[in-house]
């Protein structure tokens, strides 16, 4: 399954999730472009280590959350590379609060800053793909919590699941232009922002409650990035694929 002379976009790239799919790609011989949000403070570690084990990263700071910000990251990108052969599009934010306290601009702002910059880097990834005549991957992170939503999280579920309709409507779209879109709906994954949001403790519980007996990593969602990305899953667009250690049935 080699990704050699492929090129992959990355957003939300600096650490966690992002960041364990820009390994699992550059591991498999892909250029990778690594974005996350200007002064970002975990780019050049994320390089370093990709390049320390033979792969080909480059960095770009870009603001996903507006139109601008996707088309900036575009054009940077292109000015480095020949074409976009992937996009992970990874970009999130959340706030936790009750849906009757919940702030309205808050609430814009989560879905802004995934469901509509999804639609922005995908649209925007994808009219390069067709105007090069070449087959593409679109590839989202959505969330279990698409599927069953998490308590206090009310603009978060919705963006997550506004995210997985939209990676399927366009999927049929452009099934002539041979681009597959596909999602990869995480549970629970360890990375620092998880930690920083819930806490060890509320972690260490979710591990314990979960069938398959740990949380997940990011390697574990970049294992399955780099296999909707590869040849092998020419015939597979549309589709959601749950990654979450048996999450959905915790409580069965």
């Amino acid at each position: 399954m080699s990704l050699q002379g492929k090129t992959a976009l990355i957003t939300g790239a600096g650490r966690g999730i992002g960041l364990g799919c820009a390994r699992a790609l550059a591991a498999k011989g892909a250029t990778v472009i690594l974005n996350d949000r200007p002064n970002s403070p975990d780019l050049a570690a994320a390089i370093a280590e990709i390049e320390s084990r033979g792969g080909r990263a480059l960095a770009l700071e870009a603001d996903v959350f507006s139109r601008a910000g996707c088309e900036f990251l575009l054009r940077r990108s292109l000015q480095q590379v020949d074409g976009l052969d992937i996009l992970v599009s990874n970009p999130a934010y959340s706030l936790r609060e009750r849906f009757l306290d919940y702030d309205p601009a808050v609430f814009e702002r989560v879905i802004g800053a995934t469901l509509v910059a999804g639609f922005h880097m995908s649209q925007l990834a994808a009219r390069q793909m067709v105007a090069r005549g070449q087959r593409g991957k679109i590839i989202f992170i959505s969330s279990v919590h698409a599927s069953l939503p998490l308590q206090n999280a009310v603009a978060y579920n919705a963006a997550k699941a506004g995210l997985n309709h939209l990676a399927r409507s366009i999927s049929r779209e452009l099934i002539p232009h041979k681009i597959n879109v596909n999602v990869i709906e995480p549970g629970w994954i360890d990375t620092p922002g998880e930690r920083e949001s819930f806490g060890a403790d509320y972690m260490a519980e979710q591990a314990q409650a979960l069938p398959w007996g740990r949380l997940g990593s990011p390697a574990d969602i970049g294992s399955a990035v780099a296999f909707l990305a590869s040849d092998e899953a020419d015939y597979i667009t549309g589709t959601i694929l749950r990654v979450d250690g048996g999450y959905m049935y915790k409580d069965a």
